[in-house]
C-alpha cells in the first residue's frame, strides 16, 4: 500500500505489500516444515525477523508541503535544485544514490532547462506580437502600458489572496524603499512601450540590446570598477546598434529615444535596487516585481490619462472599425496583458533555476528568437548592412555576459534585465 499525504511535517510511507499467492505450507515437505517451526522458535531468529519487518514496513522519505506548493506556483513544476533534494532524501548524499540516478537525473534537469526557455521565450514572443498588433491600431502606448501593469497587478494579487505565492510582509520602510525602483521600472516600461509604437519591434530590440553600455557607464560614476574585457565587449554593442539605426527602415527618433530612455530606465532600477532594497533580502523576486508592478501602475496610469487621455475615445472607435470585431481587439489587448507579466514571472522563476551566467546567456538568444520572429511574423524589410549591425549587437551581449561571468570580488555584479 502507498498512501501520499502532502499535508505540513508529513511523509510518504512505503508499507510491504502482501503477497497475491502466498506459499501453502501443507505443499512442502513436513520435515522441512517442521524444521522450520524449529527455526522460528529461537529467540535470536525471531528478533531477526522482527528487525526484518520493521526495517521494511515503515520506509519514509521526508516530503514537505513546501514541494506541493511549488506544483500550483510555479508553471514549470518543480525547481530543477529540487531533483538533488529528492535525491538526499532517499540515500543522505548526491554521492551516496549511485552513478545510476544521477544519470536519469541529468536528462530530468536538461528537459527541464529546455522547458524553462521554451516557456519564456515562448511568452515573451507572444507579448512581442500582440504588443505590436494593438499598437497598429490603437496607437496609445500610455493607455496600453498602464493595463500590462494592471493586469501584472491583478495577477499577483490573486496569487497573494490565493496562497499560491506567499505574501511579503508590508511595511511603510518597504514601500518607501521600492518608490524609486518602480518610478524608474515604471520610465523604462512605458519608454518601451513608446518606442514600439513608432518603429519595428526588432528594430527597438536591437536598441535595447545596448543596455550593458548604459550598466557600465553609470555604475563606474557611481565607483564600481571594471575590467578592460568588460570595457572592450561593449564596444561591438556600440557599433552593431549604431549601423542598425543607420540603415534601419522604418528608423524613427521618437522610437529610438524610446528604447535609449528604456536603457536608462531599467539600468537605473537595477542600481538604485541593489542601494535601497539592501534591508529587505528575505522578499524573493516574483514579491519584488510584483509589488513594483503595483506602485508602477499607481505612477503611470494618471500621467496616461494626462498624456493621451482625451483620445481615447476616439481612437477605441476607429480600431474597432479598422479591425471590425470588437472581440478581436480584447483579445488582442488581453493577451497583450496577460503575457506581459508572464514573460516576467518566467524570467524571475527562470533566474532562480539556472545560473547568472546561463540567464544572461538565454536573455541575449531571447532578444534574436524574439526579432526573427517579429520580422517573420510582421513582414519587416531588414537590409543587410541593419541585420549586420543587429548581429553585431547581439554578439556584443554575449561577449559582456561572458566578460562580467566571473569578476574579482569587490567589483560590480551586474543583475540581467
Amino acid at each position: 500500500m502507498l498512501s501520499l499525504n502532502l499535508l505540513p511535517s508529513s511523509n510518504v510511507t512505503f508499507s510491504r505489500p502482501n503477497l497475491k499467492y502466498p506459499i501453502n505450507s501443507s505443499l512442502l515437505d513436513p520435515n522441512l516444515v517442521r524444521g522450520n517451526q524449529k527455526l522460528r522458535s529461537l529467540p535470536s531468529f525471531r528478533a531477526a525477523e522482527a528487525g526484518f519487518k520493521l526495517s521494511h514496513s515503515n520506509l519514509q522519505i521526508p516530503c514537505s508541503s513546501s514541494d506541493f506548493s511549488r506544483i500550483l506556483r510555479y508553471p514549470f513544476g518543480f525547481s530543477s535544485r529540487n531533483g538533488s533534494q529528492i535525491v538526499r532524501g532517499v540515500s543522505g548524499s548526491p554521492e551516496e544514490a549511485g552513478p545510476d540516478a544521477q544519470i536519469e537525473a541529468k536528462p530530468k534537469k536538461d528537459f527541464k532547462l529546455a522547458l524553462i526557455f521554451g516557456l519564456w521565450y515562448f511568452q515573451n514572443i507572444v507579448f512581442n506580437i500582440y504588443n505590436k498588433k494593438v499598437l497598429n491600431i490603437f496607437p496609445f502606448p500610455w493607455l496600453l502600458a498602464s493595463f500590462q501593469l494592471l493586469c501584472g497587478s491583478v495577477w499577483m494579487l490573486v496569487l497573494w489572496y490565493s496562497k499560491l505565492q506567499p505574501c511579503p510582509k508590508i511595511s511603510k520602510s518597504f514601500i518607501v524603499a521600492l518608490l524609486g525602483p518602480a518610478l524608474f521600472h515604471t520610465i523604462g516600461h512605458i519608454s518601451a512601450c513608446v518606442s514600439f509604437s513608432k518603429v519595428a519591434v526588432s528594430f527597438t530590440h536591437v536598441i535595447k540590446s545596448a543596455e550593458p553600455v548604459f550598466s557600465v557607464v553609470f555604475s563606474s560614476f557611481l565607483g564600481d570598477t571594471y575590467p578592460l574585457k568588460v570595457w572592450l565587449s561593449i564596444l561591438p554593442i556600440v557599433f552593431g546598434c549604431s549601423l542598425a539605426a543607420i540603415t534601419e527602415v522604418s528608423f524613427n527618433f521618437e522610437g529610438l529615444w524610446g528604447a535609449m530612455i528604456s536603457n536608462v530606465g531599467f539600468v537605473l532600477r537595477n542600481i538604485y535596487s541593489k542601494k535601497s532594497l539592501q534591508n529587505f533580502k528575505e522578499v524573493d523576486g516574483l514579491n519584488l516585481y510584483g509589488w513594483i508592478t503595483i506602485l508602477s501602475f499607481a505612477y503611470l496610469f494618471p500621467v496616461a490619462v494626462f498624456v493621451e487621455g482625451s483620445q481615447w475615445v476616439a481612437g477605441y472607435h476607429k480600431a474597432i472599425a479598422t479591425i471590425g470585431t470588437p472581440s478581436t481587439f480584447y483579445i488582442w489587448v488581453l493577451v497583450s496583458g496577460i503575457f506581459y507579466h508572464l514573460y516576467n514571472q518566467s524570467s524571475y522563476q527562470a533566474l532562480d533555476d539556472i545560473s547568472p551566467l546561463t540567464f544572461s546567456v538565454g536573455n541575449t538568444m531571447k532578444r534574436v528568437v524574439v526579432i526573427v520572429s517579429t520580422v517573420f511574423v510582421f513582414r519587416n524589410p531588414v537590409r543587410p548592412l541593419n541585420a549586420l549591425g543587429s548581429a553585431i549587437a547581439i554578439l556584443g551581449t554575449f561577449l559582456y555576459s561572458q566578460a562580467t561571468s566571473k569578476k574579482p570580488k569587490g567589483e560590480a555584479v551586474e543583475k540581467k534585465e
